[in-house]
């Protein structure tokens, strides 16, 4: 049969459905038999998880998250010329060449060492509302867990902690629905953070140290090494990468596990839960609800011909509960056997997520610690959910209310 050129074909059109994110979520599957590509807002999407891979596979879908802002009527050169060149949306060799430096100081034995300094850090948090059994979970809790993670693992002294986190959450603006509006706080905290990045390098360089930074001056391969520019935009990654994520995926989890005390019970008492654990709440509700691939050069898939330049929306939530990929897909259930074909929140391909190993280790700490020292946990009045367009989604605001601790 020949291929179709996509736009030619009749599709049917995916439009937001109504209702609160979290509600229809709850109902997240894809689209029924027979219509295995579907009309998007910005192009086409694909939401089984056999067509997702395969697109997050094949190196000519491109990353789209460099032009995001592009998407967004961003048009200010300035601004656009900035994203480009990061790892997060490098492609082809120099992005393998990047991917094949700093891959390894990203494995799980790195992601290792900070395990006691994370639990620490969430006793810490833990600490000032655990007599009172109430807190807004997410200012008490998840926006300020990953910063001093983040610090730690980059060799950045607990004084610039402070500092760290009002810079991090305006380059993290770069996500915001109203971007346009603050193009220069963005680039003013880019500014200040390159101007830091380049001090902790040069520390570095004369005094090494067992931190993230020395690994990455170190790494080296074939006489290739990264160059102080290609350092200075890997520290803006981590911080952009690991700290939004982390948070909002930590939100969604105890969101999830507030309407399963059974399962928070569990997890409490059997804290070697945690690894299953981890992995069903990012299945079930990802922070990471999508993401998106633009074809670098004309590309045919099952008989239709994606033109260069064609989008690509990929539903990673939809393909997380597939029925003949997850047994009982609508079920939230930390003791279920881990599936055969692993959740996609993380991603796939060349592109899967860097910091997946320290992601993992954060909410491996995390959620037990949080399950024992938070018994009985429920939700104290209404959650408010971060606007259901770009990125990274999870919880704004999040009361609850616990069995106090003395």
């Amino acid at each position: 049969m020949p291929a179709t050129l996509v736009h030619e074909l009749e599709l049917p059109e995916m439009t937001a459905p109504d209702g609160n994110f979290p509600q229809r979520l709850a109902t997240a599957s894809p689209p029924p038999n027979g219509s295995w590509l579907v009309k998007t807002l910005f192009g086409y999407g694909v939401f089984r998880y056999d067509d997702v891979t395969a697109v997050l596979r094949d190196k000519r879908w491109h990353s789209a998250s460099g032009r995001i802002p592009e998407l967004m009527g961003i048009t200010r050169q300035d601004f656009l010329e900035r994203q480009q060149g990061s790892i997060l949306s490098a492609e082809g060799d120099e992005h393998v060449r990047l991917r094949r430096l700093v891959a390894p100081a990203f494995t799980p034995r790195a992601a290792d060492r900070l395990r006691p300094f994370m639990r620490q850090v969430m006793n810490d948090l833990i600490d000032p509302v655990s007599a009172t059994g109430r807190a807004e979970f997410v200012a008490d809790i998840t926006e300020p867990y990953p910063i001093p993670i983040i610090c730690e693992l980059l060799g950045a002294p607990r004084s610039d902690w402070q500092f760290f986190s009002r810079v991090a959450s305006d380059i993290l603006e770069i996500f915001s629905l109203d971007l346009a509006d603050k193009l220069d706080l963005v680039m003013n905290a880019q500014n200040e953070m390159n101007a830091y990045s380049l001090d902790l390098i040069a520390a570095r360089r004369s005094e090494p140290r067992d931190d993230l930074l020395t690994d990455l001056i170190a790494a080296e391969e074939a006489g290739d090494k990264l160059s102080t520019d290609e350092l200075v935009m890997m520290v803006n990654a981590v911080i952009v990468a690991g700290t939004d994520t982390t948070r909002n995926q930590l939100g969604c989890a105890v969101a999830m596990f507030a309407e399963h005390p059974e399962q928070w019970a569990l997890l409490a008492e059997r804290p070697e839960l945690a690894g299953r654990a981890v992995e069903e709440a990012m299945r079930y509700f990802g922070a990471v609800r999508g993401t998106a691939r633009f074809a670098s050069t004309d590309i045919e898939y099952r008989d239709v011909i994606f033109p260069a330049g064609t989008f690509i929306e990929l539903g990673l939530a939809e393909a997380n509960r597939q029925a003949d990929h997850f047994p009982n897909p609508h079920v939230f259930d930390i003791t279920s056997p881990a599936p055969e074909h692993p959740q996609l929140t993380f991603g796939s391909g060349i592109h899967y997520c860097l910091g997946a190993a320290l992601a993992r280790a954060e909410l491996q700490e995390a959620l037990p610690l949080l399950a024992q020292r938070m018994p009985n946990l429920r939700i104290d009045g209404v959650v408010t959910w971060k606007p259901d367009g770009v990125g990274i989604f999870g919880p704004a605001s999040m009361p609850i209310t616990f069995d106090p601790h003395h």
